[in-house]
């Protein structure tokens, strides 16, 4: 059972730092309602004649679903992306219909990540929600596999992130089923802030996309099943319609950092400490000069990585162990510049 967090404002409420929006927020809201379910896109122009001045990625028939799902790192992107998002469904006076959902990574995680990503949520007074695999944190994942992830195999998403957020999403059906939502798969938008700035793979992806399922009843997932060729997916099933929408996916980096000053919300330590992303504190993906940096500041952690590296006998990354990270972070004086690294 998900239970929402205490104090939740109605829209009217949600935002503490424009109070010169208020009064467009209002006709906003206003017209949203009327329109219902015909708005097709949180870029639609009614929004921008109501004085708003940012673009997010097409969402059709945005106003039709039960549930809003956000997932939220603690990192800017999710920062900017729910800021920007709690206004929008504050505007269309659906935030009662919103979850945040925070994917624990245990040890993994920057001191401190958890909490963070709380704060972002209880910020604009939505209902969150904490979620990590069962049994065990990611290290001690890899110390059963015998692997660590790569960028081919990125088992720890699936496994600590997609999974959970998974068990989510059917107890929010649950709920809306127990509501008396019996007629029709309860819908739900399930929305994360990837930007194609961040990397290649995320340039490719469609900021929208339907999430089809073996037993989905959607005319898409009817027809391919009708075709012979149904879809192998189980996101979406006969008692809920997934999507997942990227709504900054075209923002830039100056943008999201834009939006968070204005926002006034509390950023992720690891900016701070230099790092261009907020990501696991030994992320496989992470430039060689952010791994030397975090084996520096992490020691003790740097140490458990390399423990476990010569139990299992594979390497951190097939280009570098992570003894050898350690080796170079004891003979690196001081911190130097952090290159950034693709998502």
């Amino acid at each position: 059972m998900l239970t929402p967090s205490a104090g939740r404002p109605v829209a009217s409420q949600a935002l503490f730092h424009f109070p010169d929006r208020r009064r467009r927020w209002s006709m906003a809201a206003t017209d949203l309602r009327r329109r219902g379910d015909r708005v097709v896109a949180a870029s639609d122009p009614l929004l921008a004649a109501s004085g708003w001045n940012f673009a997010l990625s097409p969402c059709p028939e945005l106003l039709s679903y039960d549930h809003y799902l956000i997932s939220i790192s603690g990192g800017k992107d999710s920062q900017c992306g729910l800021d920007v998002l709690a206004e929008l469904f504050g505007a269309a006076g659906v935030l009662d219909r919103v979850t945040t959902v925070h994917a624990d990574m245990g040890r993994s995680d920057w001191p401190g990540t958890v909490e963070l990503a709380r704060e972002h949520a209880e910020h604009y007074g939505l209902r969150h929600v904490l979620v990590s695999r069962t049994g065990c944190d990611l290290l001690d994942r890899v110390a059963e596999r015998g692997k660590w992830p790569d960028r081919n195999r990125r088992w720890c998403t699936s496994d600590f992130k997609r999974g959970p957020i998974r068990r989510v999403m059917t107890a929010l059906v649950a709920e809306s089923r127990t509501a008396g939502v019996i007629d029709r798969p309860v819908r739900v938008l399930n929305i994360m802030g990837h930007r194609a700035q961040e990397s290649p793979e995320r340039r490719n992806k469609s900021p929208f996309v339907h999430e089809p399922g073996r037993t989905c009843l959607c005319p898409n997932c009817r027809k391919a099943r009708a075709q012979g060729c149904p879809s192998k997916g189980s996101v979406s099933n006969s008692r809920r319609h997934v999507d997942t929408w990227l709504p900054i996916h075209a923002w830039t980096l100056e943008q999201v950092w834009a939006r968070i000053a204005a926002a006034g919300t509390r950023v992720h330590p690891a900016y701070a400490a230099g790092f261009p992303r907020a990501s696991c504190v030994f992320c496989v993906l992470s430039s060689r000069s952010a791994l030397v940096r975090a084996a520096q500041l992490f020691p003790d952690l740097a140490a458990r990585h390399a423990t476990v590296e010569a139990q299992i006998g594979h390497r951190f990354r097939a280009d570098r162990s992570m003894a050898e990270i350690i080796a170079e972070a004891a003979a690196t004086a001081g911190p130097s510049p952090i290159e950034d690294w693709a998502a």
